[in-house]
């Protein structure tokens, strides 16, 4: 299979913020909280709701891993956007190329990070209608937006290869 690469096309003022959200998402998933987040919690969740004791066995021994993979897909996301031309038009397009794996390292990312933002932000799974003067949804929506972009570009090689 040959490899192929991916080309995101953003604004600057775009990269820019996205760098900064995943900036805070890799601090975010680096840390150790002295309480419970819930934005980690959305991040690690419950792989057994009806058994907690098995939930809290399972997450005591994945989550550690989880989240550094977490940070690393994080650090390639932010390896890619610092490559990204330097233009002073912070509406001017700029082309992030992803090779190899960086394809899905940012896959992971852009989710999890809209993930973290919806639940910093309160939003959840049946607000899906929501009202558009929502100041709320302008990033979350922005991030499902570039998610949706990146997957349809990368398809092909999700599947494989297969065109």
């Amino acid at each position: 299979m040959t490899e192929r690469a991916v080309v995101l096309s953003l604004t600057r003022i775009e990269t820019t913020h996205l760098a900064d959200l995943v900036r805070q998402f890799a601090d975010l998933v680096d840390s150790t909280p002295s309480a419970p987040d819930p934005a980690l919690e959305r991040l690690t969740p419950d792989v057994y709701p009806e058994d907690a004791e098995a939930s809290r066995e399972f997450r005591a021994l994945t989550r550690s891993d989880l989240l550094r993979r977490r940070a690393n897909d994080a650090r390639v996301v932010l390896d890619d956007l610092s490559r990204v031309e330097r233009v002073q038009d912070e509406l001017a397009r700029v082309d992030v190329s992803l090779e190899g794996d960086s394809v899905e390292a940012w896959l992971r990312t852009l989710a999890a990070v809209r993930l973290v933002v919806a639940t910093r932000l309160g939003i959840h799974e049946d607000d899906e209608e929501h009202d558009p003067e929502d100041p709320r949804f302008g990033v979350y929506d922005w991030l499902g937006y570039r998610l949706e972009v990146l997957v349809q570009a990368a398809e092909p090689d999700l599947r494989g290869g297969a065109d």
